[in-house]
Parts: C-alpha cells; sequence; structure tokens
C-alpha cells in the first residue's frame, strides 16, 4: 500500500503544477472532455424508434450523451459541493473517457479500418480497443442501472443500446438484458444511484446538508471495481491489438484503480482534472521504457513506474 499512498499523494497534492501542464484551469471549457458541448444531455433528445430510445454506444458523442445526462440528473444531489455541478462525483467517469479519446486509445489499434481516426470515422468507437470495450462497462453499464434506480424518472421509452459490428455476445443491449447477464453488476449500479442508498441520511428533498459524501463514494467505486473486475478477463484478447508497453500501462492501470478505490478518491471535476495531467498524453509505442520517456513529464514517468511497481506487488503477494 505504502506505492499506492506515493501513487495518490503524487498527483493529489500538486494541483496547480497539474493544471498548468495539462492546460485544464478549474474556470476553462477546457476542464470538460472533448466535444463535450455538442453532446446530448437530455435522454428524449436521442433517436427514438420503435417506442425505444436508441442509443449508439460505439460514437464517442452518443456515449459522451449518456454521461452527460447522467450528470445533468444527477446534478441537484451534488449541488452543496461545487458550482455548477463541479463536485459531482460522476465527474471521473466522462473525463477519464474524454483522456481516452483525445490520447487516441478509442480508434481501431489493428489499423483494419479507419474507425477512430481523423482522416477516417473520427467519433468511432472500436470495438477492437481495450480502452473502449472496457469504458462499456463504465458508461452503458451504469446508465442502464441508473435507469433502473429511477434516476430519470418514469421514461416514456425503453432504452435500447446499439450492438458494435463485431463480438456482439460481449456486451449487453438494455436493461432487461443486462440484469439477466450480469446482475450483481447492476445491483452494486443502482445502489450507487438509487436515492434511497446514495441519499439515505438526506434530511428532506431540499436540504442536502447531511448527505454522506464518502458513503457515495463508497459505493461509486465498489460498482466501479465491479466493472473492471467483471470486464478484464473479457476482453483480454484486445490487447493483442496494441504495444507490449501500452498492453502493460492498461492491465497496471486497472490494476491501480482498485487501490485508488480504497482511498475513496474524490472524483469531482477539479480534482479529476489535476489527477489526469499525470497521465500519458499519448499510446505508449514500443521502445517506451518506463521510467525513461522523454516526450513525457517526470510526473507522468513516476506515475507509470508506480502502477507497474504496484502491478506486480499485487501479482508477487497474490
Amino acid at each position: 500500500f505504502g506505492i499506492c499512498a506515493l501513487l495518490v499523494v503524487t498527483v493529489t497534492l500538486s494541483p496547480a503544477a497539474a493544471a498548468g501542464r495539462s492546460g485544464n484551469h478549474v474556470t476553462g471549457e477546457d476542464v470538460y472532455p472533448p466535444l463535450w458541448d455538442l453532446a446530448l444531455e437530455n435522454l428524449l433528445d436521442f433517436p427514438v424508434k420503435d417506442n425505444k430510445i436508441v442509443i449508439n454506444a460505439w460514437n464517442y458523442q452518443d456515449r459522451l450523451g449518456v454521461y452527460k445526462s447522467l450528470l445533468k440528473a444527477s446534478a441537484k444531489y451534488f449541488g452543496a459541493f461545487g458550482p455548477q455541478n463541479s463536485g459531482n462525483i460522476l465527474w471521473g467517469l466522462p473525463l477519464q473517457h474524454g483522456w481516452q479519446f483525445h490520447t487516441g486509445r478509442l480508434a481501431d489499434p489493428s489499423g483494419v479500418t479507419s474507425c477512430g481516426y481523423e482522416n477516417g470515422e473520427l467519433l468511432c468507437q472500436s470495438v477492437r480497443s481495450w480502452w473502449s470495450c472496457m469504458n462499456y462497462y463504465l458508461s452503458i453499464i451504469p446508465f442502464l442501472g441508473a435507469v433502473e434506480a429511477g434516476l430519470f424518472g418514469q421514461l416514456p421509452y425503453e432504452i435500447e443500446i446499439l450492438p458494435p459490428e463485431e463480438q456482439k455476445d460481449d456486451f449487453c443491449y438494455s436493461v432487461k438484458d443486462c440484469w439477466s447477464r450480469m446482475p450483481k453488476l447492476m445491483d452494486d449500479w443502482k445502489a450507487f444511484f438509487e436515492v434511497n442508498n446514495v441519499l439515505k441520511n438526506t434530511v428532506s428533498s431540499t436540504s442536502f446538508s447531511s448527505f454522506k459524501l464518502d458513503d457515495a463514494l463508497g459505493l461509486m467505486w465498489k460498482a466501479h471495481t465491479t466493472s473492471i473486475a467483471y470486464a478484464l478477463p473479457k476482453f483480454q484478447d484486445r490487447l493483442k491489438y496494441v504495444s507490449g508497453p501500452e498492453a502493460n500501462f492498461g492491465e497496471d492501470w486497472a490494476n491501480g484503480v482498485d487501490f485508488i478505490a480504497a482511498t475513496h478518491f474524490l472524483t469531482d471535476l477539479p480534482t479529476t482534472n489535476n489527477f489526469q495531467a499525470f497521465l500519458p498524453q499519448r499510446m505508449l509505442v514500443k521502445g517506451d521504457v518506463i521510467p525513461f520517456i522523454s516526450d513525457f513529464s517526470p510526473e507522468q514517468n513516476k506515475v507509470l513506474l508506480a502502477l507497474r511497481a504496484l502491478h506486480k506487488a499485487n501479482k508477487l503477494t497474490g
């Protein structure tokens, strides 16, 4: 746990340095994920077909719209923790996804298609991308859990998620479908979103003074780590498309999240932005040797080294 403590301290004690290095200032528009302004924020603005709201989870903007709708619907619970919903602990999810998009991690790493590339289909998210597949379980599954928990009230239509062109069996596509295939995972996300659980200490619908933020973080991180644990073995084969260093980093990152979760790390807008300044700004390629990657900052190299060491130690100790 010493390495984990070092990692968390490294990324949380230097917010000014982090903000300056990433260009993220809490007053500037670039604190939001790329194309945030273009994403839909109301579920009823998505296309409706056969009495179903249809969402294309393999389009970056649609997946961003899912996050935006979650943030908007949950904003009333987090108003006391920052202006303009900046204290909402769900910000960690779309910001992480925006980092994946910005760094090219959602594009087709096999190079077979133009999915995710600027000279092709920029907003396309490849089902061959390990990051994109893993993120499905941290976007669509939480979203469907929220729908089931009643976060959006009574919707006039059911939700239907479009499948990818291949590997369709790796995913579920509706509340009913996901509930039948992964009940534990859906239960954990529903528990976070359910007003009775997340707001169990709320005095009234207009007073959130006794809202227990740490309880909410505990429920969110529990669901988050369950999502990763479920998806990790499922998408092991996707790592064959990326370089050795990138594959190692992906697995190191997934392992590291367990330790970050144990600290109930705050995932609001400013804290997540400060944290992400220490993540690599591009995909790792063959020849990148940690911690000597010349176009990464010393802090980025240190975080990669800490994640690698943490993963190795975790394996050695079982």
